[in-house]
């Protein structure tokens, strides 16, 4: 059997370390290097302004003072040049100070700024970072139900962010064929295009990208109101005209079908439209159980009866007498009863917490899953962070944290794992799974939910969170299937460790009944 215990934090430092491994879009933690990054771009920029503009001054200056000397000379010219000082400082002007001018005005100052910006490329995010992190916003966007407007004006829980370009993510998300949210970025962005905000790009070109994703979705009618309302603003747009003469001919043709269909047929016709509107916007890899597990995640579904409520309770525990917590027990939460999760308040300290933190950010690369069929280990979509492994010999407060794990739990933490610390990204999330194979404060978002029997813990930043997945019997305890929401606001770091069977021969004992 396997056992596991989840300790899960939020931590908040910041540290400024170039990362070997990219993918930044999957780790909050390493994409706070990159606002140091520009912030550091940003202070070169500004010394390259300063400059430039003290280049200019000196231009500035000698304009002015040749302007009040020509004035003057060309009131009388012989007379001017009759001096023979003011003969000489002409030869001089023409022949040395012009060209110095010269030099000044060709002088390149931005070497600097330009070196600078070359070497910290090489840390910049790629347009996978770029790709990721609008599929993140559009993944927080369904799994939340978040309205368009909403994140497009930075109305959401916690502190207010800069507006997004609606338009880039509509074209990110019509580059992957994904023509729901390609609507729904466009149509945003032309809201904002017709109530006067200042853009890149115009009205006709996001009019285009929203008629072909419109059409895309079998919506004939409004795919053409759209293409009619490009050719008012662009009548010579050849791409529009193409389109409109097929979506009329097409919608023509749909017309005449319905005009002759059986009253029986369009019934049918009529409830299939509805099964596609309800579909609208699901995407083709849908899992079975995503609509459950979203709907935990918006804290909807929970399967918790106040009479099973009434049975969990608060408490301080000394673990059965442990000589370590007689006089200070700890304080134990009952979180769920089948399967019994139970929360350790205040396990871990805030500068445990920043130690841990410092030790792993250094080390955090790509989360990846076993594939099923191969055992290779891979990235996927629907595993958002990083991670790093810690051993106890690396450091004493890994040391320290692996014997309260024991002391606490009661089992043997020698033929454990090694401490997981996890990072998660831009709507970082992991997807319902098992583990016979968690955490932090965030402003919203980021809960830990089980999918099978609609439970769900919510972050606190320093708590322990533990729970079996295997029956005392050796079974796997389905209902242990978890899963990790997007976090929608904030910063999730959390730690894992999970506890083996070998070694707890004396500590659980192993029985026949699948249930205990």
């Amino acid at each position: 059997m396997e056992l596991r215990s989840v300790w899960c934090v939020v931590m908040t430092c910041l540290f400024h370390t170039s990362c070997a491994d990219k993918d930044f879009f999957t780790s909050i933690g390493q994409m706070t290097d990159l606002l140091y990054t520009e912030k550091d771009l940003v202070t070169s920029l500004k010394d390259y302004i300063r400059a430039e503009e003290g280049k200019l001054e000196q231009v500035k200056k000698w304009a002015e003072s040749l302007d009040l000397l020509s004035a003057t000379a060309s009131q009388d010219p012989e007379g001017f040049l009759g001096h023979p000082v003011n003969a000489f400082k002409l030869m001089k002007r023409l022949n040395t100070e012009w060209g110095e001018l010269e030099s000044l005005v060709l002088k390149d100052v931005s070497d600097g700024f330009i070196s600078n910006l070359t070497i910290q490329r090489q840390y910049f995010p790629s347009d996978d970072d770029q790709v990721g992190a609008a599929k993140a916003l559009m993944r927080l966007q369904d799994t939340y139900r978040l309205d368009t407007n909403s994140i497009s004006t930075g109305e959401l829980p916690g502190k207010r962010s800069f507006k997004p370009d609606c338009f880039e993510l509509g074209k990110i998300a019509y580059s992957d064929a994904d023509y729901y949210h390609t609507e729904l970025w466009m149509e945003q962005a032309l809201k904002q295009l017709d109530e006067g905000e200042q853009s890149t790009v115009d009205s006709v070109t996001i009019l285009d990208y929203l008629s072909y994703s419109i059409y895309q979705q079998g919506e004939l009618e409004r795919a053409l109101d759209y293409t009619k309302r490009l050719l008012k603003l662009d009548s010579s747009h050849q791409r529009a005209n193409g389109n409109l003469k097929y979506f009329e001919y097409q919608l023509a043709k749909q017309q005449k079908a319905e005009a002759e269909e059986a009253p029986n047929d369009k019934a049918k016709r009529e409830r299939e439209k509805r099964e596609a509107s309800d579909k609208k916007g699901i995407p083709a890899d849908y899992l079975p159980e995503r609509r459950k597990y979203e709907q935990l995640c918006r804290g909807e579904g929970i399967k918790m009866t106040p009479r099973r409520q009434s049975r969990l309770f608060c408490r301080y525990s000394d673990n059965n007498g442990h000589p370590l917590y007689l006089l200070g027990p700890v304080k134990q939460e009952d979180e769920w009863d089948r399967p019994r999760i139970v929360r350790y308040h205040e396990f871990l300290s805030d500068s445990e917490i920043q130690k841990v933190k410092e030790l792993a950010k250094p080390r955090l690369r790509r989360a990846t899953i076993s594939n099923p069929v191969t055992g290779v280990l891979e990235t996927a979509h629907y595993r958002i962070s990083k991670s790093a492994w810690l051993a106890a010999y690396e450091d004493p407060v890994v040391d320290k944290i692996n014997q309260r794990i024991e002391d606490i739990t009661g089992l043997n933490v020698k033929t454990a794992e090694e401490l997981q610390v996890a990072n998660y990204g831009v709507g970082g999330q992991y997807e319902p799974h098992f583990d016979f194979g968690r955490m932090s404060d965030v402003s919203s978002g980021g809960a830990t939910v089980f999918t099978d029997v609609g439970a769900a813990v919510w972050p606190k930043k320093g708590t322990a969170v533990f729970w079996y997945n295997l029956f005392a019997s050796g079974e796997g305890d389905y209902s242990t299937r978890h899963a990790a929401c997007p976090v929608l606001v904030g910063n999730k770091w959390v730690s894992n460790k999970w506890i083996h069977e070998r070694g707890q021969e004396f500590r659980r004992r192993c029985t026949l009944k699948e249930s205990d």
